[in-house]
């Protein structure tokens, strides 16, 4: 069914498929339909803020999810959480991490590069750039989340790290004057076991605690003899002073986890689904445990693959955060500070050899590299027995990413409540600070392997006459086909100033201006070519050669000032309706891993990145039905584009266009209490995004943006009346190009989710047992095409290479509340 047609559907009243599945915690923040009150609960918004607002009362978008829909979204991570929100495409094919998310037409590469992710109003990381790992690596949700805040545009995005594109903040649960506790244990196929806990209470009369984790085993949900393995713990204190002015709060974090990632794999190259192997069977994945096995000599030592570790995370944080009311005077402040230090790896399977990058039959093979004909080839397979002639083969790489990083972040807010005739002012002074250093060590290997899910790696050998060369030894096809080493560190001073005003009972006025140096220093080592094994003579060239550092260290220091200002309206017409506008100038600092040098050692311009964008909205909170409408325009300037692509050779560089883009939408959400006990919740985008310059190829002025589809909503009935409960809901995403030539367009995909559960009184505790089901029809679609081939992908192949939306699962808990 085509985009319009849906559309047509979703406006004409076909409740589980009309706007897109906020589960019932757009506007509200959801009570069970049973407690709810006959005027729904107001979201109170504390993101960006100098005190906390009803949402109805917010000059901007606004979005909330409550504990009970994080539950029921986070089968799979961040992704499906995130997929939720307007405005927002979150990919979620890779698995529990390193979810890509798009944000309202901008050009990315995901990895959260437009939108900070925080928890508590602390982030993660202060600079993004430094490499590529996403945000959501070093930190994961857990039970002990209370609610997630999407704040877009306007002042309260110029607040903490700052980014008018919205803030993505996790609120955490603290502790009250009684002891409550959750305990929840999850089983799913594939061998996923997962347990979770939040517990909190008062310590003494002013203290209190909270504490929650999870530790899970897990196979799947794609099958790869590589486990997914691990966990966290983190926690606060909380002392509140005795005359309720304010509290201090310590908190603290650690994880110790790793988890599988998946990227594009061969498909079909005429309807794109998943190719059947040479053994009969479906290729969902080309992973195996196979990476220690093509370790190889380099000049520095033995290199011995971790790839099976997946995306490893070991470490954590500690942060400060109090808030402190003066009295009547009105004057008040607030501040935290963190530090975080993490030990992480991203192992990362690719999606071809980086030259041929498709299924191959063994004389193809040969012929594709000059190496004559099968005749005189022997492919056998590493521990034995020889390949069938009529096999296909698969070349590919894995790259071992080493990415320490470590952070320290503070910020302070002065703020002031006055009065001046009509108008109640809430003024914020605040200061930002962060200086985030992050490693980026990888080393890429090639090896042969057959086509199979989780293949066997592939000798060859090739005789001409009494000359003998060894292609592929114990699989490794290209010793240390990519070598990079460098660092990078950010250094951020940020000043900013609001005035958030109330003129009378109808009006509310928001004006902000921020100013913000970013300090870089970049440390690259340079690489050559060693010949690291020549005793052997009949090793192939790419087995003699290895890509390595050679010691030698290009440095160098950017910096850049820009500024940043917004002014957002509201006019409450009722106590219901609200109409709102705002409009913002910001700015993104371009990624220090985009700059690039002249041949004199030099780093080119450091210039940020212009984003303007306006937005103009109505609210409505009646006594059923909640609901927004708002149209959006937004234009991004001098953008470093930056994409991880094929250099030709085998081998990986970070490409950087510098483009333009011009992107707006018209956004809904609604929230309709059907009856006390059923809602419908939803939203939807439409949006058109363009580009308005680049600079290597001006044709693709005037392209869509690669990966940004023109339709989005989620929709979802959701049932509770206490005892039973169940969802039913949906996400779409429309068709998308996968790259900025245009050339290759993927089709839209569905994914519906479902969850049921019956909760059971045990004295004044319960127990609820449920089942929730992700992709419940097994769509199978295709997320992404291959961005390392990026506008070189062919689309009439026998092949196509792209990411499948991850298989059904079930999964089953038990949560137990006390």
């Amino acid at each position: 069914m085509k985009t319009a047609s849906k559309l047509a559907i979703a406006l004409g009243g076909v409740s589980l498929f009309a706007f897109a599945p906020m589960a019932w915690a757009q506007n509200q923040s959801a009570p069970a339909a049973s407690d709810a009150p006959e005027k729904e609960v107001e979201v109170v918004i504390v993101t960006g803020t100098s005190r906390s607002r009803v949402a109805l009362d917010t000059p901007l978008a606004v979005t909330q999810l409550n504990a009970q829909a994080l539950s029921r979204l986070s089968s799979g991570g961040q992704a499906d959480i995130l997929n939720s929100v307007p405005t927002i495409k979150a990919d979620g094919g890779g698995g529990e991490v390193a979810a890509n998310i798009f944000v309202k037409g901008l050009p990315s590469g995901g990895q959260y590069q437009f939108t900070p992710l925080m928890y508590d109003g602390i982030t993660v990381l202060s600079s993004f750039g430094l490499n590529s790992s996403a945000y959501d690596v070093y930190y994961r949700n857990d039970l002990g989340v209370q609610r997630l805040e999407f704040v877009r545009g306007g002042v309260s995005n110029l607040f903490g790290p700052g980014s008018v594109a919205g803030l993505i903040n996790y609120i955490s649960k603290k502790g009250g004057d009684s002891y409550q506790g959750v305990a929840q244990v999850e089983v799913a196929e594939e061998g996923r076991v997962r347990g979770d806990f939040a517990v909190s209470g008062p310590i003494s009369e002013n203290l209190f605690y909270a504490v929650s984790g999870f530790y899970r085993s897990d196979k799947g949900p794609l099958d790869t003899n590589l486990d997914t393995v691990g966990g966290q713990i983190r926690g606060n204190l909380d002392y509140r002073f005795g005359d309720g002015s304010g509290s201090v709060t310590l908190s603290g974090q650690y994880i110790d986890d790793q988890a599988q990632f998946y990227l594009p794999i061969p498909l079909n190259g005429a309807s794109r689904e998943r190719l059947v192997g040479n053994d009969g069977q479906i290729v969902n994945s080309v992973q195996n445990d196979f990476g220690p096995s093509l370790g190889f000599k380099t000049p520095t030592g033995n290199f011995v693959s971790e790839i099976n570790d997946g995306v490893a995370t070991t470490g954590g944080l500690v942060a400060l955060s109090f808030d402190k009311s003066f009295g009547d005077s009105g004057w008040a402040a607030n501040g935290r500070i963190k530090y975080s230090d993490y030990k992480h790896k991203f192992g990362l399977f690719s999606d071809g050899d980086g030259v041929i990058n498709v299924p191959e039959t063994l004389q193809s093979f040969l012929t594709n590299r000059g190496l004559g004909s099968t005749a005189n080839a022997n492919f056998t397979f590493v521990g034995g027995g020889t390949v069938a002639a009529n096999s296909l083969l698969f070349a590919n790489r894995f790259t071992d990413r080493v990415r320490p990083a470590e952070d320290f972040t503070t910020e302070v807010n002065l703020t002031k409540g006055f009065v001046t005739g009509a108008m109640d002012h809430s003024v914020t002074l605040g200061a930002f600070y962060g200086n985030a250093s992050a490693g980026d060590y990888n080393v890429t290997t090639t090896y042969l392997a057959e086509l199979n899910n989780r293949p066997r790696l592939v000798n060859l050998v090739v005789t001409n006459g009494a000359a003998q060369t060894i292609v592929s030894r114990n699989g490794l096809l290209n010793a240390g086909a990519g070598y990079v080493n460098n660092r990078h560190e950010a250094e951020r001073y940020a000043g900013y100033f609001a005035d958030q005003i109330k003129i009378g009972e109808k009006f509310n006025l928001d004006i902000g201006f921020r100013v913000e140096k970013l300090m870089g220093n970049i440390s690259r080592e340079r690489t050559a070519t060693v010949v690291t094994d020549s005793t052997t003579a009949n090793l192939s060239t790419a087995l003699r050669d290895v890509i390595w550092g050679n010691g030698a260290f290009t440095k160098g220091k950017v910096s850049t000032t820009e500024w940043a200002g917004a002014i957002g309206g509201l006019y409450k017409a009722t106590d219901r309706v609200s109409l709102y506008a705002n409009f913002s100038r910001g700015y993104f600092f371009p990624e220090l891993r985009s700059v690039s040098f002249n041949s004199l050692f030099q780093p080119s311009t450091f210039k940020a990145e212009i984003i303007n964008q306006g937005e103009i909205g109505l609210k409505m909170n009646m006594k059923r039905v909640s609901l927004t409408l708002a149209g959006l325009a937004t234009s991004l300037d001098n953008r470093r584009q930056v994409l991880f692509v094929n250099d030709g050779a085998g081998g990986f560089t970070e490409k950087v266009n510098l483009v333009g883009t011009e992107s707006y939408a018209v956004e809904g959400t609604i929230d309709y209490k059907i009856t006390s006990n059923l809602r419908f919740s939803g939203n939807m985008t439409l949006q058109s995004n363009q580009y308005s310059a680049f600079d290597s190829n001006t044709a693709l002025i005037g392209k869509d943006v690669e990966r940004q589809p023109g339709f989005l909503y989620n929709a979802g009935l959701y049932y509770d009346d206490g005892k039973w409960d169940a969802s039913l809901f949906t996400n779409f995403t429309g068709s998308n190009y996968t790259s900025s030539s245009n050339t290759i367009l993927l089709d839209e995909w569905n994914i519906v989710n479902l969850d049921l559960g019956y909760t059971m009184p045990i004295g004044n505790q319960t127990a609820r047992f449920s089942l929730n089901v992700y992709n419940l029809t097994d769509e199978d679609a295709v997320t992404e095409g291959s961005p390392r081939q990026d506008n070189n992908q062919a689309a009439n192949g026998a092949f196509f290479v792209g990411r499948p939306v991850l298989p059904r699962r079930i999964m089953a808990r038990v949560t137990y509340s006390f």
